[in-house]
């Protein structure tokens, strides 16, 4: 539904986890972000800003949603390149709360199913999580976290 990301909208802190090796490794560094979500065109698109103070970066995430096929497209781009992530992230979420978005892509010459998986949304919480499949989906080994808490 185009009002899936709503509960979003504002400040967040968040801690962020993330494998050093995102196919291989096992060692996770932890670090924290401040996040500004921002609910553009009455649902249909939403627009956050993060930094990542410790680690010197910062991104920006793009969600846009298609009413005829009633899903998101979700955009991610970094200011390590300063380039838009492509291809999206595409999905939506289920009845159970947990939205589930998913891209077929080139991860350091391997082919991989990428997830991002959004659950645990409430006024103040939030969890998000990617995965990446080397297996066609059946298998995804997690390679980032963030849980974020609503600023009052």
């Amino acid at each position: 539904m185009a009002k899936d990301f709503d509960l979003l909208v504002g400040t967040w802190d968040s801690v962020q986890r993330r494998l050093k090796d995102y196919l291989n490794g096992d060692e996770w560094e932890e670090f924290e972000g401040v996040s500004n979500f921002r609910l553009l065109k009455d649902g249909w698109a939403h627009f956050d800003e993060v930094e990542f103070p410790a680690v010197g970066t910062a991104g920006l995430t793009i969600r846009l949603f298609d009413p005829a096929r009633e899903e998101w497209s979700i955009y991610w781009a970094s200011s390590r390149n300063g380039q838009l992530g492509l291809p999206p992230v595409v999905g939506k979420f289920g009845p159970d709360g947990v939205g589930n978005f998913y891209s077929e892509e080139q991860w350091e010459g391997h082919d991989i199913i990428c997830r991002y998986q959004w659950s645990g949304i409430t006024e103040t919480t939030a969890r998000w999580e990617q995965a990446f499949s080397l297996d066609g989906g059946k298998t995804w080994k997690p390679n980032w976290v963030a849980d974020f808490t609503k600023r009052s």
